[in-house]
Order: structure tokens, then C-alpha cells, then sequence
């Protein structure tokens, strides 16, 4: 088996991939479009799954120290009643850690740390990705050609490679939501470490960082393409009557920080996550809705799988159908589930359906909440060797 990678994409997925690509003994390197390479965003909530492949990944220690665990908080409505509390330390004994809070790009300084300089070219774009054997993949980036054994496409939600490999394939679609984002310019004390927050087609929710800062985000259903030109001004607008500490995180924000994006996905399945020598990984597989906060954890777990069917498999043919068999099921089952939340949480508009849902909400024991989050967190990760 050839052991040189390339990984198109240097977000977390694609950073997380090579991490363990070189753990196995495999040369992997990250080409990516951006002249810049911070994956700049606001916060990133990781759950038990995600962790645990942190932790394969040698780098687990160091993002728990970066993160602040989420024991108090939970879901409430808009005048501020509970709907559900969420027991941190409960969910910490059931699956071996809480869910961690962490600014995305601490996540990823983390991840590029593992790696060393020479791994990552930054301001490459990939143009092609063609197989020139059976047992070789070529990317062609203007002048540069990189030939590999194995080419992983990391490349987020619209990506080229996956456009490639299933041209008939309808790609990303609008979920019907909008999401504004950003982290408090300062230190704040928003009481929970934290919550989601219910509204008519609107959700606000916060999570707490060690430093004293927050991560907040507006959910709001409005056409694909909205834009507002005062983002902040919209907001305070929209959520002024909410309960603390949402209108005190808006006051907090600097109208820069503020982050607007549509929130897309592949609500039509691939029918694989490779072909040849070519692995999709991360979005550019499975992009999901947040709703569960599971995006960046299923990255993570591709990114461990793959290094561990490469080490494990006699031949890198072998190890691409273990990975299919062993990440797609789950990982679109995840993106099933995660589309459904979002369909009982803020996508829900009318006053009866929401009432329905809340009362719901407060008569679900929290033993029966407790089984359906650990359906998804409760994931053991392959050994890397």
C-alpha cells in the first residue's frame, strides 16, 4: 500500500484528517484555497464522540483545557421558562465527559499545531482530481500537481471534488433558515454555561468559553439570501423583548463580529463516500444542519475512521469500502436526525404546533432525553494502530 496523501480542504475535517493520516505512517498534505488559514468563526459546542477522537488524535487535552464544559442550561421559551434543564454532570457519567464549548478557531490553531508547516499549502486552490491509474490520483492546482495514493476531499458543503465524483448529484439545498452568529467582544456573565432558546421560526442560543466570553447565535426561517444592513441593529430588534441574557450578548457584540450564513445541506444521501482512491470527508459528505451540534463531531469521526481502516486494511481499496460501510450510515443517519430537530425546534411557526411542542418538552422525563442525545454521543472510536 502507498502511504502519501493529499487532503483538499483546511477546515477541521480536512486538518483533523491529516493529523491521523500521519499517526498511521501515512505523508499527508493539506492544500487550501484560503490565503489564510484560521478558519475564522465564532464557537463550536463538542460532545463525547468528538472528543474521543480528539483524543486518538493526540490533541484531546489539549482542546479540554481550551473548552469550558456545558453543566447548566438547557432549552427555555422566549418569556424565559424552562423546557428542558440539561444535567451536565448526568450526561458526563453516562458517556464519559460533558459537551465542551470552545471558539472554532482555537479548535483549529490546535489541529494545525499537530501538524507540521511543510504539511499545510496555503492559497492553493484545487482545479482537477483525476485518477491516473488505478493506483494513483493526480490534483491539479494551476502549476502545482501533487500525485498521491489517496486524495480525501475535505472541502466543506459545496464541494468541487464531491461535484466531480457525482455530477448528476442535486448537491446543497436551502434548509429554509438563516443563522447570525458571533463571540462577545468582552467578558460577560450570561448565568449557564449553555442554552437554546425556542421563539415562533426564531432560536437564540449561547455558549459559554473559560475566558468569560460567549458565542451567541440567531436562528431566524426567512427566505435563501436575506440580508440585513444592519445586522446587529435587526437583532436587537428581533429578540429586545427576550428574556437575559439574550439582549445583554447582542449589547456585548461588536457590529463586525457578526456572522450571516444560510443554512445549507445534503438533504438527497450520496450513494458513497468514495470512488477509486478518492474519500469524501466531513461536508463535502454529509453536511447537516446544526441542530444537534454534530457537524464538526461526524467530521471527526471520519477523520479517525479513515486512519484507522488505512492502518488496518492490506490495501488503501479495502480500507476506502470499510471506511463507506462504517461512516455512511451513520453519519446520514446523524444528518436525519438532526434535520428533524430543527423541524420541532425553531422552524416551527404556528402558535398550537408550538404549544404542543412545549408541553411535550416539560412532561419528557429527562431519563428519556438523556437516551436519545446519548444515541449520538455514545460512539467508540477505532484504535490508529
Amino acid at each position: 500500500m502507498g502511504n502519501t496523501a493529499v487532503v483538499v480542504g483546511g477546515g477541521i475535517g480536512g486538518l483533523a484528517t491529516a493529523v491521523g493520516l500521519r499517526r498511521v505512517g501515512w505523508e499527508a498534505t493539506v492544500i487550501e484555497r484560503a490565503p489564510v488559514l484560521d478558519d475564522a468563526g465564532a464557537g463550536i459546542s463538542l460532545a463525547a464522540n468528538g472528543l474521543r477522537a480528539l483524543d486518538r488524535l493526540g490533541v484531546g487535552q489539549a482542546v479540554r483545557a481550551a473548552s469550558r464544559g456545558q453543566y447548566s442550561g438547557g432549552t427555555r421559551t422566549p418569556e424565559g421558562r424552562w423546557l428542558a434543564r440539561m444535567d451536565g454532570a448526568e450526561l458526563e457519567k453516562a458517556v464519559g465527559a460533558p459537551i465542551m464549548g470552545i471558539p472554532r478557531s482555537t479548535l483549529h490553531r490546535l489541529l494545525r499545531e499537530a501538524l507540521p508547516p511543510q504539511a499545510l499549502l496555503i492559497g492553493v486552490e484545487a482545479g482537477t482530481v483525476r485518477h491516473t491509474s488505478p493506483r494513483s490520483v493526480r490534483v491539479s492546482c494551476g502549476d502545482t500537481v501533487l500525485d498521491a495514493d489517496l486524495v480525501v476531499a475535505a472541502d466543506g458543503i459545496g464541494s468541487t471534488v464531491r461535484g466531480l465524483l457525482f455530477p448528476t448529484h442535486p448537491g446543497p439545498v436551502y434548509s429554509g433558515s438563516t443563522v447570525l452568529r458571533a463571540i462577545t467582544a468582552h467578558a460577560v456573565e450570561p448565568r449557564t454555561d449553555f442554552e437554546l432558546t425556542w421563539g415562533q421560526g426564531a432560536e437564540f442560543g449561547h455558549i459559554a468559553f473559560p475566558d468569560g466570553r460567549a458565542e451567541w447565535h440567531a436562528v431566524l426561517r426567512l427566505p435563501a439570501r436575506t440580508r440585513f444592513a444592519d445586522p446587529l441593529t435587526e437583532l436587537r430588534r428581533r429578540f429586545c423583548t427576550w428574556h437575559h441574557p439574550i439582549p445583554m450578548l447582542l449589547d456585548a457584540t461588536r457590529p463586525d463580529a457578526v456572522l450571516h450564513h444560510d443554512v445549507n445541506e445534503l438533504r438527497t444521501p450520496l450513494p458513497s463516500f468514495t470512488a477509486g482512491r478518492i474519500a469524501l470527508l466531513g461536508d463535502a459528505a454529509h453536511a447537516m444542519t446544526p441542530n444537534l451540534g454534530q457537524g464538526a463531531c461526524q467530521a471527526l469521526e471520519d477523520a479517525v475512521t479513515l486512519a484507522a481502516a488505512l492502518a488496518a486494511e492490506p490495501t488503501v481499496e479495502a480500507a476506502l469500502a470499510r471506511y463507506d460501510s462504517e461512516r455512511r450510515p451513520r453519519s446520514q443517519a446523524v444528518a436525519r436526525a438532526a434535520r428533524q430537530a430543527g423541524r420541532m425546534g425553531h422552524q416551527l411557526s404556528h402558535p398550537l404546533a408550538v404549544a404542543l411542542r412545549n408541553t411535550a418538552m416539560r412532561l419528557t422525563p429527562s431519563g428519556a432525553a438523556l437516551r436519545m442525545i446519548l444515541r449520538h454521543h455514545a460512539w467508540t472510536p477505532p484504535r490508529l494502530g
